[in-house]
C-alpha cells in the first residue's frame, strides 16, 4: 500500500530532554531484550502472533502527534513498550492484550520505568463486532477470540485520540473498519508495517496522510 511513511528521525526530537532521551533509549533496549527472551522461550516452541514493533520508528510518530490531554491506545500491546513510550511522552496511555502473561510482563515493565500506563487482558475488538470483508473473506487473521477489553479499560474505542496497531498482512482493512465503526472521526490511526508507520485519519481511515497534516 502506497502513501506517506513516517520518517525515522523525529522532527521534534529536540523536545526530549537528555534524561527522558536516556530513559526512552533504556526502555527500547529492554524491549528488544524481552523480545529475544520471548522468542527463544515461547515463539521457537510454538506459534504466537506477537512480533515487536519497530520502536525506533514509533518514537517520531508519538512525538509528532502528542498534545496535552491526548489519550492513546495500543491494540495488542504485548510487552507494553510502545504504550509505555506514549505514557512517558505525556499521553494518557492504555494497552489491550489478549495474552494475560504478556499483560503481566507489560505491567512490570511499566513499574520499572515509573510509568502510569494501564494494561488490561482482553480483545481489542468491541463486544458484538463482526468483520465483513468486501471479498467475503471474513477470517480475523491472527486476532484471537476473547472478551472485549474495553470495559476493563473504562473507555470505549471512541474515547481515544490516537490508536496504534501492528497488523499482520491482510489485517489492515479490518483495523480501518474498526475505527470507522467505533472510533472517533477526529482520531488518528497509526499502523506499523514492514515499510514503516502509516498515519490515517478522517471519516474513512483509508488513505495514508502526511504526518504534518494531522494536528
Amino acid at each position: 500500500m502506497g502513501g506517506p511513511v513516517i520518517p525515522r528521525t523525529p522532527a521534534s526530537d529536540s523536545d526530549i530532554d537528555p534524561a527522558m532521551r536516556a530513559k526512552l533509549s533504556a526502555l527500547i533496549d529492554e524491549g528488544w531484550e524481552l523480545w529475544d527472551r520471548f522468542d527463544a522461550e515461547v515463539r521457537q516452541k510454538h506459534w504466537h502472533p506477537f512480533v515487536p514493533a519497530d520502536y525506533e520508528r514509533m518514537l517520531p510518530a508519538l512525538l509528532a502527534l502528542r498534545q496535552p490531554g491526548r489519550r492513546f491506545l495500543e491494540w495488542g500491546s504485548a510487552t507494553g513498550v510502545v504504550t509505555i513510550m506514549a505514557d512517558l511522552l505525556g499521553y494518557e496511555a492504555y494497552g489491550i492484550e489478549l495474552d494475560a502473561g504478556l499483560v503481566e510482563v507489560a505491567r512490570k515493565l511499566a513499574s520499572r520505568y515509573d510509568s502510569g500506563a494501564k494494561f488490561v487482558a482482553g480483545s481489542f475488538l468491541p463486544a458484538g463486532y463482526r468483520w465483513q470483508a468486501s471479498d467475503d473473506d471474513n477470517r480475523p487473521g491472527t486476532i484471537g477470540d476473547g472478551s472485549s477489553g474495553y470495559p476493563a479499560l473504562g473507555h470505549p474505542l471512541e474515547d481515544f485520540d490516537v490508536v496504534y496497531g501492528y497488523p499482520w498482512t491482510g489485517e489492515e482493512p479490518m483495523m480501518q473498519n474498526l475505527m470507522r465503526t467505533y472510533g472517533s472521526r477526529h482520531a488518528k490511526l497509526l499502523l506499523n508495517g514492514p515499510d514503516g508507520v502509516r498515519l490515517y485519519s478522517g471519516d474513512r481511515f483509508e488513505t495514508p496522510i502526511p504526518l504534518d497534516a494531522a494536528p
